[in-house]
């Protein structure tokens, strides 16, 4: 088990296959939720979103660019906060195979009657024109090879603008555990990851995609670490958002 340090905390590092058994431990022994893992997420992004936009989103543009899963789930989420909290939020969505707790949160923005644009017609829609920031919540933790078709033709386009870009948990296009650069990776100012960080996003090639990397609580008990044997002490005492400094 690898570990980094900031300030006086001693942080672990998690390959997937280990982020998969707490996921699998939350659920099935702690109870711990799918919908209530996704809603940590998505508010901690819409959080550190706020804060990058100086502390207000009211009458700001955001773009969240969702995939179809998990990931997309907690975009989903955050575009909910942030709408709540006075921006202009525009959702890019494919909906085709959407099922589970994702289809739940896209059902909640529907009631709110956001704003979505669906499928192909997005890829005209992302300009530079009054756009304050961008949510990558393509793809999450469990890409491997290239992304493809809808989502590699959003990833281009997101990297041919001008418009800072925030990824949850890995930015779209990079392997998570090894850090291989796929071809076409989202090329992110900043990264929230969740829970604890992963190997392939501590790994100093990366930064020109993964930016300035944060953690994010999503509740996951102590007792569930030691439990697989990972050393740690209470990581979230002061905020639920912290900044990896020395990465």
């Amino acid at each position: 088990m690898d570990y980094i340090s900031i300030a006086d905390l001693r942080i672990p590092v998690v390959n997937i296959a280990e982020m998969r058994e707490v996921d699998r431990l939350m659920i099935e022994k702690y109870g711990i939720q799918l919908l209530q893992m996704m809603e940590n997420a998505g508010r901690n992004l819409a959080e550190l979103a706020r804060r990058f936009l100086d502390g207000s989103v009211s009458g700001k543009h955001i773009l969240v660019v969702a995939g179809k899963g998990n990931n997309g789930g907690g975009g989903l989420v955050a575009a909910r906060h942030l709408y709540n909290w006075g921006a202009h939020v525009t959702v890019l969505l494919r909906t085709d195979n959407l099922s589970g707790v994702p289809e739940i949160q896209l059902k909640i923005l529907s009631l709110m009657k956001q704003q979505f644009i669906i499928d192909e017609t997005a890829i005209e829609f992302l300009t530079n024109d009054q756009c304050a920031l961008i949510l990558d919540a393509m793809i999450g933790y469990g890409l491997s090879g290239n992304p493809r078709g809808w989502t590699a033709k959003m990833i281009e386009k997101i990297n041919s603008l001008s418009i800072p870009v925030l990824a949850l948990d890995v930015p779209s296009g990079l392997d998570a555990t090894t850090g291989e650069i796929y071809d076409p990776c989202v090329q992110a100012f900043a990264t929230m990851t969740l829970a604890l960080p992963k190997t392939g996003l501590v790994k100093p090639e990366v930064k020109k995609v993964v930016g300035s990397l944060y953690l994010a609580d999503i509740s996951v008990p102590d007792v569930l670490y030691k439990e697989m044997g990972i050393d740690i002490t209470p990581l979230f005492l002061n905020d639920t958002i912290i900044k990896l400094n020395n990465l």
